[in-house]
């Protein structure tokens, strides 16, 4: 039964607006790799294409074949060849004579990661965004053990508000407002993590543990059901639709960020931002001269991209992404939009 390529690798074929473009190839693109432990569709896709967002495309995959796709593991070979002229990336056979791995075997979690794993498995199941409705429902900490005023690991806290029976729970404070870079209407608010708890009887006023404390716990700290993350789904791709947004807020509480930075943007799964989706960062520019009279005046430059950024988590109206590249520093505010 033949392979077909990771969903973490497959995405819709390039929409009829871009199929002029030609595919740009990596300066000495090899014309076979094979995959080891640790590599990244995005780090193996820059092996062969200066435009890592167009890595779908290069292996001429209708959407049907997207719709169940296999994985891709360590011991793969990607052959690079040409079909009607046109560049093209598959699976094939090491070489003759050549020492090849052992047969891996299909396990789930060993299959190569879009982007590394590490740098955003923090930010999947939190940080949160919330409406207001949300945190006036939420269940919260009413109560200690011994009537402590801060608790940490191990700790029992008593909660009030739970309407389900589930195992695990996420701590949260209310934070920092979401607002719109231009309009300054408040999209959400995300939520400060503070670690999990688990159920050790439900009831009207619940017992946890709290297990994993990242920062002190209080009374008043919120909880939410804790899903468990699913890093193995994203897919790099370039966006079917026009998205246009700007970068909402660097995660940590600064001002600015580069490479590997967690950023928010102001458009979500509303505005068909999908995960996956690989967006440009483009820098909003002017500069001051002096007219034909003498006097000052302002003007906008062009923009220009200096980065990419790769979505791994929406929400209706805020979106979470990497910042897989950066030439200088991103600011709140910059454009984000197809690259």
């Amino acid at each position: 039964m033949s392979r077909i390529i990771s969903a973490l690798i497959l995405a819709v074929a390039a929409v009829t607006a871009f199929a002029s473009e030609p595919l740009k190839l990596a300066d000495n693109a090899p014309d076979r790799y094979m995959v080891v432990k640790g590599d990244t569709l995005w780090g193996i896709s820059g092996k062969f294409l200066k435009e890592p967002w167009r890595w779908p495309e290069i292996w001429r995959l209708n959407k049907d074949q997207i719709k169940n796709p296999h994985l891709i593991y360590p011991g793969d070979i990607v052959l690079l060849d040409y079909a009607d002229g046109r560049p093209r990336l598959r699976l094939g056979k090491p070489l003759p004579g050549r020492l090849s791995p052992k047969v891996h075997e299909e396990v789930i979690g060993q299959e190569i990661p879009a982007i590394p794993p590490q740098a955003i498995e923090p930010y999947i199941s939190q940080p949160l965004v919330v409406d207001a409705n949300e945190l006036i429902d939420a269940p919260r900490i009413i109560g200690t053990e011994e009537s402590r005023v801060i608790m940490g690991n191990g700790d029992e806290i008593f909660v009030l508000g739970v309407q389900e029976d589930h195992p695990r729970w996420y701590i949260y404070r209310p934070g920092t407002p979401l607002k719109d870079p231009t309009t300054q209407e408040v999209l959400g608010y995300e939520a400060v993590y503070l670690g999990t708890a688990q159920m050790k009887q439900p009831g009207e006023v619940a017992i946890m543990e709290i297990l994993g404390a990242r920062e002190e716990v209080l009374k008043g700290d919120l909880l939410v059901p804790a899903e468990p993350p699913h890093l193995s789904a994203y897919v790099p791709r370039r966006a079917e639709q026009d998205i246009v947004g700007e970068v909402m807020s660097v995660y940590g509480g600064v001002s600015a960020g580069g490479r590997n930075s967690v950023i928010t943007i102001n458009q979500g799964s509303q505005a068909g931002v999908e995960v996956g989706h690989v967006l440009g960062m483009f820098g909003k520019r002017s500069t001051v001269f002096k007219d034909k009279e003498g006097r000052n005046q302002t003007m906008a430059l062009p923009e220009e991209r200096y980065g990419l950024v790769f979505v791994f988590r929406t929400f209706d109206r805020v979106a979470y992404a990497l910042v897989m590249e950066a030439s200088r520093p991103l600011a709140i505010g910059d454009a984000v939009r197809n690259p």
